[in-house]
This record gives structure tokens, C-alpha cells and sequence, in this order.
């Protein structure tokens, strides 16, 4: 089965950090530009951030700008997501998925190919 698979994630504090990783069955990362998204109870998914396929282009939601950072990993096929300084309000179920297009990449479009089963982030006290 095609479908992305999303680590990483776990109960933290405000004000601390966690990097997510993305990984993948049956398709290969560097061949499509890859977005993060989230999904927090009794809210709709909304895309995070995004990498372009060349990796020249990253993008962000305002929520997180100047806290979360994308990548490529080097000697694997993996995407991570970098989360600092973390709020409350990004408590959520966080997943990856591969874009079509470079443009939907750029507006951090839920039209994307596949979901993975996501992986938990806790920000609480």
C-alpha cells in the first residue's frame, strides 16, 4: 500500500520542541514535494508547512513561521519537521503527504496523494 509514515511525536511542555519525521511505503519522498499538516480535536486539517521537490521552496502557516522548520534528510529518504518552541494550540494529530504540484505545495493544499496514520503531538503542563 501506498502511504506515507509519520514518527516522532509525544507529550512535550510549552516552550519545548520535538522534530517529526516522515518516511514512506511504496513511493519515493524525493520524487514529490511533501507537506505537513495538522488536525487537532473539533478543528479541520490545516497544512503546516511544505517542501518543494528540488527542495528549493519551504512554506508555512503563520501559526507556526519563525518556530517550525522542514527538511530533507541527506543519506535517507525522509522529511522532518522541526517543532521549537511549542504551544498549546499545536497539540494535534500531525501527518505528511506527497503534492502534485509545486503550486498546491505553495498554498498548502489538502489535495494531496495519500494519507499516513499520523502521529500524536501533546503540548500540556
Amino acid at each position: 500500500q501506498v502511504q506515507p509514515v509519520e514518527s516522532g511525536g509525544g507529550l512535550v511542555q510549552p516552550g519545548g520542541h520535538l522534530r517529526l519525521t516522515c518516511t514512506a511505503s511504496g513511493f519515493t519522498l524525493d520524487d514529490y514535494a511533501i507537506g505537513w499538516f495538522r488536525q487537532a480535536p473539533g478543528k479541520e486539517r490545516e497544512g503546516v508547512s511544505c517542501i518543494s521537490e528540488d527542495s528549493d521552496s519551504t512554506y508555512y502557516a503563520d501559526s507556526v513561521k519563525g518556530r517550525f522548520t522542514i527538511s530533507r534528510g541527506n543519506t535517507t529518504n525522509t522529511v522532518y519537521l522541526q517543532m521549537n518552541t511549542l504551544k498549546s494550540e499545536d497539540t494535534a494529530v500531525y501527518y505528511c503527504a506527497p503534492h502534485i504540484s509545486e503550486y498546491l505545495c505553495s498554498k498548502l493544499s489538502n489535495d494531496v496523494g495519500a494519507w499516513g496514520q499520523g502521529t500524536q503531538v501533546t503540548v500540556s503542563s
